[in-house]
This record gives structure tokens, C-alpha cells and sequence, in this order.
């Protein structure tokens, strides 16, 4: 009897963008690069770590400042409405076997796009003048872009073998570091104990996911920085737009390629 090697499947590019660590990344690096470049052109609206703004409208209390502490407060209802309504779009999809990750990044994509169309209209008078009433629209829009972006790593079951936060970093940072102390331990404790092998093996896979999304988001939010220094212009969040943009049109490939093979 001829045993006949099973062939590997040809390299994909939009399966290879939608996988673990390069979707982690690119979807982490966006957050990290609009939550920055809000909190600097907004003059300290968070974005992506919405639940910031709560300490940022507290501060603002503090100083008696009342339009700020409103403006900071509403971002989260916003972020509640935008993750309810994403989490509905979802569900419409995935009752009608459509492809869940492409619509929710399509809807991403769109969001970033109207955060940079309102950004640009208004952040030149914003300059001049700084107005809570001019923040209140460009932040909000902000907030939603991100809110669709929490809901869909919850939302896109199947697509990541598991969840991990691409828009606050902290509960990421925090396990990291469990898993690097786990690593360690085992490795220097007991090295000839086949549990002690299983425990450094399980922390460096965990690692291994983790590091990806904790990089992406602090070189996102780096280059941010460096283009709002360069450029001091809201048009760099065009960047964020394109990420997503070619993500979403990945994840459509990868959707009807499977279903063409089913």
C-alpha cells in the first residue's frame, strides 16, 4: 500500500493577517495609536481605555470645571451604546451565516473613517479655541470606533483561539508578568519535574499571545506621538483607517475561501 504525503496548505496572506499574532498586533497597534492621538488633540479624552475618563472626570469635578466633567462622563454611555449595537450587528450576522469578524471590522473601518472626517473639520477651530463643545463630537466619535473594536474580540467567536484585550493593556500586562514569574519558577525550582515542564510550556504560549498585543499597542502608541509631532495633524489618523481596512477585506477573503471549500 503507496502512502500518499498530505500536501500543506498554500501560504495565505489574508489567513496570515487574521490569524493570533499578526491580528493581535495590527488591531492592538490601532488602538494604542488612536487612544493616543485623542488624548493629545482632545487634551486628555481616552478612547480605547474609556474607563479613564471616569479619573479624568473626577479631576475635573475637583476643579470645579462642570463642561469637562460632562464631556469626560459622557464617553461612557457612548462606549455602552456602541458596544450594545455592535454586539446586535453581530448577532444579525451570525443568525444569517455571514462572516462576523469581516462585518464588525467593515464597521470599524467606517467608524475610524467618520472619527477622522469630524477630527479634521473640527480640530482647526479646536486648536484656536479650545471648546468642550467641539471635544464632545470628535471624542464621542472616537469612543464608538473603539467600542466596536472591544465588542468584536468578544463577538468574532472562532476567529482567536482566545480572548485578549487589544485596547487596555493592564489586565494584559498583569497576566504577562503571572506567566513570567510562572516561567521562571518552574524553570529554576524544579527543572526535573515533568509538571514543573508542563507549567513553563503553558506560561511561554501564554507569553507568546500576550506579548504580540502589549507591543502592538505601545508602538502604536509611539507612532502617534512621533506623527502628531511631525505632521500636527489629525489626518495621520488615515493610518488606523488602512489597518482595519485591509484586516476587514482579509477576513472576507478568508470567509468565502472556506466557504468555497466547505
Amino acid at each position: 500500500m503507496t502512502v500518499v504525503p498530505r500536501q500543506s496548505e498554500p501560504f495565505s496572506l489574508s489567513g496570515f493577517l487574521i490569524s493570533d499574532g499578526p491580528a493581535g498586533f495590527l488591531l492592538s497597534w490601532v488602538a494604542g495609536f488612536v487612544d493616543t492621538s485623542a488624548f493629545i488633540i482632545l487634551f486628555g479624552i481616552f478612547t480605547a481605555h474609556v474607563t479613564g475618563n471616569i479619573a479624568l472626570a473626577g479631576s475635573s469635578f475637583v476643579s470645579s470645571d462642570a463642561h469637562t466633567t460632562i464631556t469626560r462622563l459622557l464617553m461612557l454611555p457612548t462606549f455602552v451604546v456602541a458596544v450594545a449595537l455592535t454586539s446586535m450587528l453581530a448577532r444579525y450576522v451570525r443568525r444569517r451565516k455571514g462572516p462576523v469578524f469581516a462585518v464588525l471590522l467593515t464597521a470599524e473601518a467606517i467608524a475610524l473613517l467618520v472619527f477622522l472626517v469630524i477630527g479634521v473639520s473640527l480640530s482647526p477651530a479646536l486648536l484656536l479655541d479650545v471648546q468642550e463643545d467641539l471635544i464632545l463630537p470628535i471624542g464621542m466619535a472616537g469612543v464608538v470606533a473603539m467600542a466596536v473594536q472591544n465588542a468584536l474580540m468578544k463577538e468574532a467567536k472562532g476567529v482567536f483561539k482566545s480572548y485578549i484585550p487589544t485596547t487596555v493593556m493592564t489586565g494584559n500586562t498583569t497576566q504577562l508578568t503571572i506567566d513570567l514569574v510562572q516561567f521562571i519558577s518552574a524553570k529554576l525550582g524544579r527543572s526535573q519535574d515533568p509538571e514543573a515542564t508542563t507549567e513553563a510550556a503553558e506560561a511561554l504560549e501564554r507569553m507568546g499571545r500576550f506579548v504580540p498585543v502589549i507591543a502592538g499597542f505601545a508602538l502604536g502608541g509611539f507612532a502617534a506621538a512621533y506623527c502628531i509631532l511631525l505632521s500636527e495633524s489629525w489626518w495621520t489618523l488615515i493610518f488606523p483607517v488602512v489597518i482595519i481596512s485591509l484586516l476587514a477585506v482579509a477576513a472576507y477573503i478568508e470567509h468565502y475561501r472556506s466557504s468555497s471549500m466547505a
